[in-house]
């Protein structure tokens, strides 16, 4: 037997869940304030032109698996679960039109007060993390009278389907998402979903909503990047497929989670330099290549933002543990640690730094001239005693993996700051410090 579905909202995303619900055997009242589209999807009629929409639509009406109303009350009274799929259009400015979202959460928060059952209520319209527990969730509260987790709970389910190809989107996902503030409330999202193939994520509401940005803005990142690399390729007489098929079959570093966890800003000897290599080139053939050229811009802001939390901790003494880009090197050109503890030091503060793959003796040619142009004065502050280096820190930024946890514990306080720059595994964080704070995380 399967659930009994409300879905408001009959446009791309509402109708494919709609007519995908149903094929799988759930009763599924569509919900819309178009009469047309209600009409249509209540006489078996798809209200969307998509592959396979018209056959999976007459079929379910034929089987008295769906139909459609424009009344929303109606809909939730004979419903166990409601998903919302109203759009969320842009505003001039950008911000996001929540309106049709709380007009639709007025409704089946009063249709809530009028129900002696439980109820879910979805949102799967793509929403900036938050907007489902501080603006929908109190519209439900008022407008039910009761109170969520116990007449009623809310849930958070984003969907990841693309136009042309939505059906078999929803009927085999890269995953699915489903958020709740307690696990407990997902059981009936946990039975609706339980044979749909890819990994099934239970999370906090929050995480759920962002998720969705997070993929789509991506998203957008690669087909600029696709776009201006090609257009680079074209005007330097390059085959972009070929250079582009080369590229993407790399699933160790290209097409793979290789440099996607939040962490500090990039450095060395190859990144930097060759970004302004491509930007240079392209000015010289008169192409304006924005994505790539906000690239070296961002890097520097996340900088920025390290000096900031530094400096917002009202703390005077620093020990910095790494002074490389990454650990297992002593290559210091273009190292984002020493771009910071150079404006720490230019801010004032007493620095000290530990790296035990670096030492002044052993740094030569192109390594040893970067570190003397940009920091002089670096055999000052630089230790090869770790202990001392901590004993006289208010401030610990982690600036790479060279010490281990075991090392790190022996001489932390509890009451120093830890700022992680590199976003250390949870199993790798020193314990037994009060404040631990990562840069982007």
């Amino acid at each position: 037997m399967g659930l009994s579905i409300s879905i408001f909202g009959l446009g791309y995303v509402g109708s494919v869940s709609a007519a995908c619900f149903a094929s799988m055997g759930h009763r599924v009242i569509g919900v819309d304030i178009s009469r047309a589209k209600v009409e249509m999807m209540d006489s078996g009629r798809t209200p969307i032109i998509e592959a396979r929409m018209g056959e999976m639509v007459a079929d379910a009406h034929r089987a008295g698996l769906l139909r459609a109303t424009n009344d929303a009350t109606e809909a939730v009274l004979n419903s166990e679960v409601s998903f919302v799929c109203v759009g969320t259009p842009s505003l001039k400015n950008g911000k996001l039109d929540l309106s049709h979202i709380e007009h639709v959460a007025r409704e089946i928060g009063a249709a809530i007060r009028q129900k002696n059952s439980p109820h879910v209520f979805v949102l799967r319209s793509t929403v900036l993390a938050g907007t489902t527990e501080t603006i929908v969730l109190p519209i439900l509260e008022k407008e039910s009278g009761k109170r969520c987790g116990q007449s009623f709970t809310v849930c958070y389910n984003p969907e990841f389907m693309r136009e042309g190809s939505a059906v078999a989107d929803f009927m085999n996902p890269p995953y699915t998402i489903l958020g709740a503030s307690d696990a407990n409330h997902l059981a009936p999202l946990r039975e609706l979903y339980k044979n749909t193939p890819g990994t099934l994520y239970e999370t906090t509401i929050s995480v759920a909503e962002m998720v969705k940005y997070f993929s789509n803005c991506y998203h957008a990142v690669k087909v600029g990047f696709a776009n201006e690399m090609g257009t680079m390729c074209k005007h330097l007489g390059v085959d972009a497929d070929a250079v582009a098929r080369i590229f993407t079959s790399d699933t160790k570093l290209n097409i793979s989670p290789a440099y996607l966890s939040p962490g500090f800003a990039f450095g060395g000897s190859c990144l930097p330099k060759d970004l302004r290599a491509i930007t240079y080139k392209a000015r010289e053939l008169d192409l304006k290549l924005p994505l790539l050229e906000s690239l070296t811009p961002s890097n520097a802001e996340h900088v920025d933002r390290a000096v900031e939390m530094v400096l917002s901790t009202g703390k005077k003494k620093i020990a910095q543990l790494g002074l490389s880009f990454k650990a297992g090197t002593d290559d210091l050109r273009e190292s984002p640690q020493v771009q910071l503890i150079k404006r720490l030091l230019g801010e004032g503060l007493e620095v000290k730094v530990w790296d035990e793959d670096v030492s002044l003796g052993r740094l030569a040619g192109s390594n040893r001239q970067y570190i003397e142009e940009v920091i002089p004065h670096i055999g000052s502050v630089l230790s090869a005693d770790l202990e001392a280096v901590l004993a006289h820190a208010e401030v610990v930024i982690l600036g790479n993996k060279s010490a281990s946890k075991d090392r790190l514990a022996k001489h932390l306080r509890p009451e120093q700051i830890v700022i992680d720059l590199i976003h250390l595994d949870k199993a790798r964080r020193p314990e037994g410090v009060k404040i631990y704070e990562g840069i982007c995380w």
